[in-house]
């Protein structure tokens, strides 16, 4: 388990970290950041994949598509879940959206948690309902001031606990599957990037582009793999619950672009990171305990 909290932490810092990287990649559009993240980053994964042999699942994957033709299906539905969060991730630090996707992402470790209990029968920890119990209070909070949350949190809240479930139920929570994921949204991220006419003229006018979009994709690939691997080595609660990392990490690139939390959200955010700290306590407790053992 040390291994996924591992894995996930790490993905959460570099996920947190393309979240203020997109805003150096100007004039490029939101759009055209996804398509080229898409484009390069799965040749990177690939990459990766083959020099750890870690081959297999994808080889697998394809075996089973032979076997059962309408599993194309199910794959190209838990893609296009996935690029839709790749696409909104990217698009909302340019569009000044970055605080409300970031409170999606504060969000899901509840419905994530709420999926595990409800779903997976799983059984949290006391620390694990404190943490919930404090996210909850700072959740209703904005509810109440706001009288309901933005598209964007909602789209990340909901969204993504329905493509781990999707995933899991096609059996493919492995890089294999995030392979295949990244496969089928090709056709879309071309359009993005080769249907603009001003392509090509943004990289003559910022040079600086062909660097900054090839360490996007190289960031992108291992976050991706980092990710996915913890998805399938822990548990679905404590996944969702160490999902609180990100966000954290996000309003604070958020803040670095200049967006600013209203007085009115302190009561929102304050128990959130409440909840951080207790599932860091929650940490160091299995830290210890794989210590002693």
């Amino acid at each position: 388990m040390f291994k996924g909290i591992a894995l996930s932490v790490a993905s959460s810092c570099a996920f947190a970290g393309l979240y203020y990287y997109a805003t150096l990649l100007k004039p490029l559009t939101g759009e055209e950041i996804f398509g080229w993240r898409m484009l390069l980053t799965l040749p990177c994964v690939s990459l990766f994949l083959l020099l750890g042999r870690e081959w297999q699942p994808v080889r697998e994957i394809f075996i089973r598509i032979r076997q059962r033709p309408n599993l194309l299906l199910g794959l190209m539905g838990s893609s296009a879940l996935l690029g839709v969060q790749q696409w909104l991730f990217l698009w909302a630090p340019i569009n000044g959206r970055g605080l409300q996707v970031s409170l999606g992402y504060f969000l899901l470790p509840l419905t994530m948690l709420m999926v595990g209990v409800v779903f997976y029968r799983e059984r949290l920890t006391w620390l694990q309902r404190a943490a919930g119990a404090s996210a909850l209070m700072g959740v209703s909070h904005e509810l109440i001031q706001m009288g309901g949350f933005s598209w964007e949190a909602l789209l990340v809240a909901f969204g993504f606990p329905a493509y781990f479930m999707l995933r899991r139920r096609l059996n493919t929570a492995n890089l294999g599957g995030l392979w295949f994921d990244m496969l089928f949204t090709l056709p879309f991220a071309c359009w993005f990037v080769l249907g603009q006419q001003g392509t090509v003229a943004q990289f003559e006018q910022a040079p600086r582009l062909v660097v900054l979009v090839i360490f996007l994709a190289v960031i992108s690939a291992a976050a991706f793999m980092a990710y996915t691997t913890a998805s399938r080595l822990l548990p679905f609660s404590l996944f969702g619950l160490l999902g609180y990392v990100e966000p954290v990490l996000m309003v604070v690139a958020a803040l670095f672009i200049g967006e600013r939390i209203a007085s009115r959200e302190w009561l929102t955010y304050i128990p959130i990171w409440l909840a951080v700290g207790l599932l860091a306590l929650e940490g160091v407790r299995h830290i210890r305990g794989r210590a002693r053992a």
